[in-house]
């Protein structure tokens, strides 16, 4: 592990949310025969960024496939991965995931160019399958330690696929793009930045490594003895927060102030970073150093106690 952690950019928090979901809600101008309203209708659709642009699955029947008709003016709002027990932990602390919002036009798709974006995007689900299907033990065991209700992106858009007649496609032209943070605060991303990785092979599992983790009590511990060897901070709890190619965020319950013997002592909520070495190209690279990070922590904590 680095000396020092090193914090994403705001574009890059923006990419890797864009890269690890496939659900988002739309927003759209409520329509009907007698023109466009005033008020906003919403609902949960589904994504997929194929060089820079997300292509929008929509229900049959849904009010959005008549509100663009008349006023093609949208926006997106994708939400980080809140897997697990991690949603209810958020909102007790009032901490509210990290968002990105896209305004643009919604534009419905020709049959011509539907199959070539749904050829595409069934090229990467296969890679997503396969990498999961070859995993290693390590791997395996992350993923499998997710709660059931927590699906990977390929794993849920399989069904999307199949369901053909079920569902209009449609592309989403971008023109602006903003990064709302865990605070609330605003941040403008330039939209030539947002394209999510290339063949990137580990943001779309996020999701279920960070259950998986945050599942096992063996690899909490493991955060736990993180905040310890490289904050110096001893933590009573800890849970994967989000991960990417460069590292992962830990939120770990830890003292507020310097114990006092006469006073109880009180703890709070914490974001930690932990910054790998190199990047992780995927999912067996990111899980291969996460383990090395468990084995270098839990040997410096033996030399220290004279276990070594």
């Amino acid at each position: 592990m680095k000396t020092k952690a090193v914090a994403l950019s705001v574009t890059e928090r923006c990419r890797n949310i864009l890269a690890s979901n496939w659900q988002a809600h739309l927003n759209t101008i409520k329509a009907d025969v007698k023109g466009s309203k005033n008020d906003i209708y919403t609902s949960k659709v589904y994504y997929m960024i194929q060089k820079g642009r997300p292509y929008l699955w929509i229900r049959d029947g849904d009010f959005h496939n008549t509100n663009t008709l008349i006023d093609e003016r949208g926006s997106l709002s994708i939400s980080t991965l809140i897997p697990g027990p991690l949603m209810g932990l958020l909102r007790s602390i009032k901490k509210l995931p990290a968002r990105v919002a896209l305004s643009g036009d919604v534009i419905r798709m020709k049959d011509k160019k539907v199959q070539v974006v749904k050829d595409s995007i069934k090229e990467s689900i296969l890679s997503e399958y396969n990498t999961a299907s070859q995993a290693s033990y390590t791997v395996s065991a992350i993923l499998s330690s997710a709660s059931i209700s927590c699906r990977s992106r390929s794993e849920g858009f399989v069904d999307i696929l199949n369901a053909n007649d079920c569902y209009n496609v449609y592309k989403f032209d971008i023109s602006s793009c903003t990064y709302i943070d865990g605070s609330g605060d605003i941040h403008d991303v330039e939209l030539d930045d947002i394209e999510a990785p290339k063949a990137d092979l580990l943001l779309p599992f996020s999701g279920k490594l960070i259950d998986g983790i945050n599942q096992s009590q063996t690899r909490r511990r493991a955060l736990i003895l993180f905040c310890f060897e490289y904050y110096n901070m001893t933590a009573r709890d800890a849970l994967m927060l989000s991960i990417d190619q460069k590292g992962f965020d830990v939120l770990a319950k830890v003292p507020e102030t310097v114990a006092s013997s006469s006073l109880p002592q009180h703890y709070q909520w914490k974001e930690f970073r932990f910054s790998f070495k190199e990047e992780a190209k995927d999912i067996e690279a990111f899980c291969s150093m996460l383990v090395d990070l468990e084995e270098e922590a839990l040997q410096n904590v033996k030399s220290y106690s004279g276990l070594g």
